[in-house]
């Protein structure tokens, strides 16, 4: 832990960042890319040492009442709360001021400061969002190692709504091969149902694989499941295959013609943006065709079709003996993407 002197602290949605940094563990977590320009050992935690104060500037200066929240570069709730109470204060100085409160925690510690939520939800609106990831206890100290258990933050969730706060799950991420499976997100749904929670969110369901978060995440992928981090490596002869079954039908357009000018380099650049997390979708050209009926067309780039490829090459093999037919991306009336979707279930 180490000190720091902010010179703000709410930022232009009204979220704080008290912590900067986290001591879970979580295998996953995307606070530890470097985008976010953390100067530290991720484990070390800033302290924002004026970061009360900060807050009460900004809450007497503001002149209409809103939601605050905590930000997610670490979790409010991390030990060394315990002692600081940083966020306890922050809480206090919401109820003094008479705004709203939300908070996201995968801790249990959360209920030390019920007694200043329920005063908050009183006046304006308190808000507790628990991200559950994991049905199975020991899958979760596995991937979550220094947090609460799936269970105890279960039991939070009631202890909240019993006491008339607001909870909302986070249900992400879904790690595939990990914690993808339908026992597993069942298990969850159970206990958000059970909860009574307000809602569910699936934001970024998956590991960005970002620089930074991408080597911490194979290293505890090789720690804790042996041989999954081939699988999360995307193997170059499947953009191969895909980059043949695009160039079937698209050769000889302009963009095709372009891409392939510098085959190998495109190729290449394009596995290691897809397996970096750096790849992002092109811009589109767009057209009106008039058969067999007039309508807007939006063409993809030749290298985003090589990666629908790769998707639909990924996704065929889990529909069994069921596959896509034509009719699925008709526009003619009565043979549109329902129509195809019905004959595929029949």
């Amino acid at each position: 832990m180490h000190y720091v002197k902010a010179k703000g602290i709410l930022s232009a949605k009204n979220g704080m960042n008290l912590y900067r940094g986290c001591s879970y563990g979580c295998i996953y977590c995307d606070s530890r890319s470097k985008c976010y320009q953390m100067e530290h050992v991720f484990e070390d935690i800033e302290v924002k040492e004026n970061a009360i104060e900060l807050l009460e500037d900004a809450l007497r200066r503001k002149r209409k009442k809103c939601m605050l929240g905590t930000g997610s570069m670490t979790d409010p709730y991390i030990p060394l709360e315990n002692n600081l109470q940083y966020v306890r204060k922050a809480l206090s100085l919401a109820d003094q001021y008479g705004f709203g409160f939300t908070l996201i925690t995968k801790s249990n510690r959360v209920l030390r400061d019920l007694d200043l939520l329920k005063s908050i939800n009183k006046k304006t609106k308190a808000v507790v969002q628990m991200t559950l990831t994991t049905y199975d206890e020991e899958l979760c100290r596995k991937i979550e190692p220094f947090v609460s258990t799936t269970k105890e933050r279960f039991e939070t969730l009631k202890i909240l709504h019993d006491a008339g706060i607001p909870t909302i799950v986070w249900l992400c991420p879904i790690l595939p091969f990990i914690n993808d499976t339908e026992e597993n997100l069942l298990g969850i749904l159970d206990y958000c149902v059970k909860a009574k929670v307000k809602g569910i969110i699936c934001f970024g369901m998956g590991v960005t694989l970002r620089e930074g978060n991408r080597e911490y995440f194979y290293k505890q992928l090789d720690k804790n499941f042996p041989n999954m981090k081939n699988k999360y490596i995307l193997p170059y002869n499947r953009i191969l295959k895909a980059y043949f079954d695009c160039r079937k039908h698209k050769r000889y357009t302009n963009n095709a013609i372009q891409f392939e000018i510098e085959l190998s380099k495109n190729l290449y650049n394009l596995y290691t943006e897809l397996n970096n997390g750096t790849y992002t979708i092109g811009k589109s050209t767009v057209f009106i065709v008039t058969r067999p009926v007039k309508r807007e067309v939006f063409a993809a780039t030749f290298r985003d079709r090589i990666v629908h490829h790769l998707l639909i090459n990924r996704i065929l093999p889990d529909l069994e003996d069921k596959c896509f037919i034509d009719d699925s991306y008709a526009c003619r009336k009565n043979k549109g993407t329902l129509y195809g979707v019905k004959r595929l279930y029949n």
